[in-house]
Formats: C-alpha cells, sequence, structure tokens
C-alpha cells in the first residue's frame, strides 16, 4: 500500500499536469486580487470617473466594502464560488486518467492484484493534491494584496488554519468524485467536464428540478459546491463544522465505494 502511494506521489510531483495546474492556478488567483485591487482603490475610481466610465454609488460602496473586509473575507469572496473545487476535480482527472490512457494500469494491477489497494492509494494522492492545491490558493489570495497595496484587516493564524481544513475536506471529497468518474467513463474529457459542471454549482442547481415538481425537499445543500459556499466560512459554526464534515466524508465515502465496486467488476 505504502509503496503504491509514495510511487504515485512521486509520478505526481514529476507530472507535467500538476505543475500546470499549480501555475495555472497561482496566474489566475494573481489576476482576480490584482482586479480586486484596481475596483477597490479610491483613486483608480475618481481616475475612471474623470476619464467618461460610468461609475455610480453602487460601485463606490462596493469598492469601501472591500476595503473594509478581513483577510479571510477576502479570501472566502475569492475561492468560496467553487474555483478550487474545479482545479482539484481537472488536476485528479488528468492524473488519473493517465494510467489508462497510457496502459500504465495493466502494470500496476498485474504487479499488485489486489484493486482496492491501487483505488485507496489514489484516494490519499487526491488528499494531497487537493491539500496542495487548498493552500496555495489560500495562500496566494492572503499574500498577494499586500503585493498590490492593499491592507485588509488581519485574520488570526487559528482561523485562517481553520478556514484551510474546512475548504481542504470538500476539495479532498470533490478529487475522490473525479476519480471516481475516471473509472466509470475512463475518458479525461467527460471527467473534466462533469468537474466543471458540479464545481460551477450547474448540477446541484438541476437536481432542485424533480424535488420542486414533487415539492420534496432540495437535497442541493448538502452537495460539494453549496457546501464550499455557505458552509466553508472565515468563522464557521459548530453546526457549519458539522455539515462540511459529514457531507464531505458521505460523499467521499459514497465515490470510494463506487470506485472500489467498477475495479473490481470491469476489466482493465
Amino acid at each position: 500500500m505504502f509503496n503504491m502511494l509514495r510511487m504515485d506521489l512521486r509520478r505526481l510531483f514529476k507530472s507535467r499536469s500538476f505543475k500546470i495546474i499549480l501555475l495555472v492556478t497561482a496566474a489566475l488567483i494573481l489576476m482576480v486580487s490584482l482586479l480586486t485591487a484596481v475596483v477597490s482603490d479610491p483613486e483608480t475610481l475618481d481616475k475612471m470617473g474623470a476619464s467618461g466610465a460610468e461609475l455610480d454609488e453602487t460601485d463606490r460602496q462596493m469598492a469601501e466594502e472591500i476595503r473594509s473586509m478581513t483577510q479571510l473575507g477576502l479570501t472566502h469572496e475569492t475561492l468560496g464560488g467553487g474555483f478550487l473545487l474545479i482545479v482539484v476535480g481537472i488536476g485528479v482527472t488528468l492524473f488519473a486518467s493517465h494510467d489508462f490512457s497510457s496502459g500504465f494500469v495493466k502494470n500496476i494491477c498485474c504487479a499488485q492484484p489486489r484493486r482496492a489497494i491501487y483505488v485507496l492509494s489514489k484516494v490519499l494522492t487526491a488528499g494531497v493534491y487537493s491539500g496542495i492545491l487548498t493552500i496555495l490558493g489560500i495562500t496566494l489570495v492572503l499574500l498577494a494584496p499586500h503585493l498590490y497595496g492593499m491592507h485588509l484587516l488581519p485574520s488570526t493564524i487559528f482561523d485562517i488554519l481553520q478556514y484551510t481544513f474546512w475548504m481542504w475536506l470538500p476539495n479532498w471529497a470533490f478529487g475522490v468524485m473525479a476519480l471516481f468518474m475516471v473509472l466509470l467513463v475512463r475518458s479525461s474529457t467527460l471527467g473534466i467536464l462533469m468537474s466543471l459542471a458540479s464545481g460551477l454549482g450547474l448540477t446541484a442547481a438541476v437536481s432542485q428540478v424533480l424535488p420542486y415538481l414533487l415539492r420534496l425537499p432540495y437535497p442541493s445543500p448538502y452537495f460539494l459546491s453549496s457546501v464550499v459556499r455557505s458552509q466553508c466560512l472565515p468563522q464557521p459554526y459548530p453546526s457549519q463544522m458539522w455539515t462540511v464534515f459529514l457531507c464531505s466524508a458521505g460523499w467521499a465515502l459514497a465515490y470510494l465505494a463506487g470506485s472500489l465496486l467498477i475495479m473490481e467488476k470491469r476489466d482493465i
């Protein structure tokens, strides 16, 4: 088990897709932070208004709200829309699908006939992958404002670590979902599309149609994208912590069980 995990981690850190995902994530976060700094700067707004741009009181109120945010408040506004879910899903999809596209999975399963070990190794690798992206994303959002001259209200180290942990759990579960999709369809394209749809909340929105027609409770608040948006807050209440933990664990275990079943029943 540990030998396979060590092999997967070594392959992960050497893979080109992993490095590209990290660079793209960093670049997008820095661009969003730059845009946030621009639209929240009063002098910039005055220059834009003087040059003929249409600005109203709402724009200036929004700029004031950004300047009055805490560090974690801005972090949640930047990452709470599901961005990290998408990059984790795409990254795990590319990493796991490479085994099938290259035929490497046949060699692995010949060397290690117990396919459950293969799945568990990939699940733990997805945990490392999502952890690295979560830490990278939060760290960049916290540090980037200083590069652009923004001075936000500081958040405590405890709150930052707590927020990182609660963001990591659904990201990990989402990575397990991406692994399940790869094992199910054996296609990186479909896996990436599923990651985009789920991360953006489209699947949660579609899931409301049938309950609405039948007047049943909506399941969408328990989707991972909804959990990240509404429960992974900078200072969550105990009830919100339990919601994040139970939803993340529940979805991860469901996708893990599905992955194990698929690997045992289907030919490689």
